[in-house]
């Protein structure tokens, strides 16, 4: 009886687990659309801009303590530095070159939300995550907000992958 409780539960959490990755994958297709269309106000709808800036912010002032000729400097130019980045590097523009390390450029059709949804993995914390490969580290993450859609929150990637790019 103990081991058909156990496997209920975990049949259970795997069952919530699927549902949040496939009910983010339908607002990871349209991000996605929207990044290779150019859209704007299409990428702004999936965009939490203020937890990119924030993250950007945190570790801009990171990477300046490493060194310690910068670390007060860093502190005190991180909040400047992201709010610039916040204008200039999050665009669709730039994503495009993330897209592009997921395999996706102008020409490529993008996949439809079930096939998205095989790329994410779920959070503890109820985020989900897009990986490259079915077990490999989290580089776009993805955050539910109150409104029930799901928007890009994090950049796990290196800051240096975010360039401005030509069209």
């Amino acid at each position: 009886m103990r081991t058909l409780v156990i496997l209920l539960a975990a049949l259970s959490l795997s069952a919530c687990a699927s549902v949040r990755k496939l009910d983010a994958a339908s607002d990871v297709h349209a991000l996605l659309v929207a990044i290779r269309d150019d859209d704007q106000q299409a990428f702004d709808a999936h965009v939490d801009r203020e937890a990119l800036k924030d993250e950007i912010e945190a570790r801009l002032t990171a990477e300046g303590r490493k060194d310690e000729r910068l670390g007060g400097l860093a502190a005190i130019l991180a909040p400047a530095l992201a709010d610039l980045a916040g204008e200039t590097l999050i665009q669709p523009s730039v994503f495009r070159g993330v897209a592009a390390y997921y395999g996706y450029d102008r020409n490529t059709k993008i996949p439809n939300p079930i096939a998205i949804s095989q790329a994410l993995k779920p959070l503890p914390d109820g985020r989900v995550c897009a990986t490259r490969k079915k077990d490999g580290p989290c580089l776009l993450i993805f955050t539910k907000g109150p409104d029930g859609q799901w928007r890009l929150s994090g950049f796990e990637g290196e800051l240096s992958e975010l360039r401005l790019k030509g069209r």
